[in-house]
């Protein structure tokens, strides 16, 4: 884990970043899995397998954007490594845990802890964002 150490800021995004991207590609895969295997060619065709699939990858990619949006104007601002370690990969796994809850077609602990492990730390960023804007340094 030494490695996650010596991470400079924008690395420990990119990490992050990439870990979230790699996550709604395999979401993305399973809907078309889904409409495959369930013969919808476009939309969920009133198929209640589809229609979940791709409601777990609208959420994904709904939330993802922002985050890594977040993560890399944190970075920008020299938000030291840990700091977007910590807030990348509760988000992460906010996604994941959420990711599979969702996949329930009732209101699950994986589904609601998910989504608390992912307001948290999109909170918090958008905190630090704020008081960056009025009380940070200037960098470059």
């Amino acid at each position: 884990m030494n490695m996650l150490t010596e991470m400079t800021s924008a690395q420990a995004t990119a990490l992050w970043s990439g870990l979230m991207i790699l996550w709604l590609v395999y979401l993305g895969i399973q809907v078309a899995l889904a409409r495959r295997s369930n013969k919808v060619l476009l939309g969920d065709g009133s198929n209640p397998t589809v229609l979940l699939a791709s409601r777990v990858f609208g959420n994904a990619a709904e939330y993802t954007p922002i985050a890594i949006g977040a993560l890399a104007v944190l970075s920008l601002l020299g938000m030291p490594a840990y700091v977007l370690h910590v807030l990348g990969g509760l988000l992460f796994l906010g996604r994941l845990i959420h990711g599979f809850g969702l996949s329930n077609k009732k209101v699950t602990a994986g589904r609601v802890f998910g989504m608390v492990l992912t307001w948290t730390p999109l909170a918090a960023a958008a905190a630090m964002l704020i008081v960056h804007a009025f009380v940070g340094t200037p960098h470059g």
